[in-house]
């Protein structure tokens, strides 16, 4: 989709239904990922506008009507000029949606759950990012999955309603730059000196500082007018569409699999690329062998929930372009069998394990890959390049015998020893032979 078919202007009728439902493959296979297209806490739309009446997602309305009074305090302007604002968007929002999902609620009504849904959106990620004393929440852990209901695909807002409300809220500029900020912060990755941590499991850390601050920065650059707020993050981390290598391996050769532990074995070793963009895998060839570059990525309790919802969003007919998280996550996929290579990434400040053990990251990653179609050609430089290396002999060889001698300081004390006794023996050699000729 370009950018052109992205925006949305007001009153212009939408075509396409870019507020889509998670296709029916997705939700059968595996049964056990349902609940991570399903919110927990908070409906936004009207996909699941009326689930479950009287438990949680009916219990943040009250909310919602508490943050959309917040949000017109801070504004200055009163919830009649917010409302006639949305109305003006009723329209095209509603053709935004499938058709159905919305023959219950009139315009006023379909108005009244525009307004109060967006303003509970950008209140929610302003008291979040900026402002966490007012965030109207009993406790850090529901703030946590509200952040995680966010970002389903079932769980939307047309954008062009947000930044209509952004625009009567923030001065300029300030609505986009909180907008990045919340992206970033959701993916979650360390700066500076923390780069290349050894993680820590079990407890998050990143959640429990309060108020979380924004983990990474990008380079600027210029994206898509994003749909949603599923696709603004999904634009975000895509780097230059021009940079990205789509052609098919130049001479045809087909590209086989290989764990983490079996490439480190050959010569192939992993560093976390530069940009941490989604596109952004290279391969470099090295005196040792090889080096594999991957973005970074976080692995936490809403982070299967995530990826699959970018999987959805990918899917879908007129949505996101390329396939590449979904060929991202099917390639970190080929490079985890076990938990012996989860661990090797951890060891290389590529993957930052705040789930549980190892293993369960490996299960992850086994279970999301499972039913998805990726793009073949995605990523086609780096597969073609891990190919030849693996068929190269001598590489292998090479690679085989520095891992034998050189893998830790036992073998190479081992090694450096039987060459001490080597030259020793040949001295000893030439000496018997020197003296006896002399």
């Amino acid at each position: 989709m370009t950018p052109e078919q992205h925006n949305i202007s007001v009153g212009q009728e939408v075509n396409s239904k870019i507020c889509q439902r998670v296709p029916r493959v997705f939700r059968r296979n595996p049964s056990k990922n349902e609940d991570c297209y399903s919110p927990l806490v908070v409906s936004i739309g009207p996909y699941h506008h009326k689930d479950d009446p009287n438990h949680e997602l009916a219990e943040m309305q009250t909310v919602k009507n508490e943050m959309l009074e917040q949000y017109a305090s801070k504004s200055g302007k009163s919830r009649e000029v917010l409302y006639s604002n949305v109305a003006k968007l009723t329209t095209s929002a509603r053709r935004c949606y499938d058709e159905g999902s919305t023959k219950d609620l009139d315009d006023s009504a379909f108005t009244e759950m525009m307004l109060l849904d967006g303003c509970f959106i950008l209140q929610f990620i302003f008291c979040f990012l900026r402002d966490p004393q007012n965030l109207k929440l009993n406790n850090r852990i529901l703030a946590y999955f509200v952040k995680r209901d966010l970002f389903l695909l079932e769980n939307q807002l047309p954008y062009e309603v947000l930044t209509s409300l952004m625009s009567l809220g923030f001065d300029g500029e300030e609505g986009k730059k909180l907008m990045e900020d919340f992206m970033d912060g959701v993916r979650g990755l360390p700066i500076g000196k923390n780069r290349h941590m050894e993680n820590r499991k079990g407890l998050n850390c990143r959640f429990w500082s309060w108020p979380p601050e924004p983990k990474m920065k990008n380079p600027p650059r210029q994206i898509p007018q994003p749909i949603h707020l599923l696709d603004f993050f999904h634009n975000r981390f895509m780097g230059e569409r021009g940079r990205v290598n789509l052609s098919q391996n130049i001479d045809g050769q087909w590209c086989s699999y290989r764990s983490v532990m079996e490439l480190k074995s050959v010569g192939i070793h992993f560093r976390p690329s530069k940009t941490d963009m989604y596109t952004d895998l290279r391969y470099k060839s090295t005196v040792r062998g090889g080096t594999v570059s991957l973005p970074r990525i976080v692995i936490d309790d809403c982070t299967k929930s995530l990826l699959l919802n970018l999987l959805a969003h990918e899917a879908c007919p007129g949505s996101a372009e390329g396939f590449w998280v979904t060929s991202y996550v099917w390639f970190l996929d080929s490079l985890i069998d076990h938990s012996e290579d989860v661990k090797e990434l951890r060891k290389r400040g590529i993957l930052f394990n705040f789930l549980g053990s190892d293993q369960e990251v490996a299960d992850l990653f086994n279970d999301i890959s499972r039913f998805v179609v990726f793009n073949p050609n995605a990523y086609s430089d780096v597969k073609s390049s891990i190919e030849k290396h693996c068929k190269n002999v001598t590489k292998k060889w090479v690679a085989e015998w520095l891992h034998d001698h050189f893998s830790s300081p036992w073998t190479f004390l081992a090694f450096v020893g039987a060459v001490v006794a080597l030259v020793l023996s040949s001295i000893q050699t030439y000496t018997a032979l020197y003296q006896g000729n002399h």
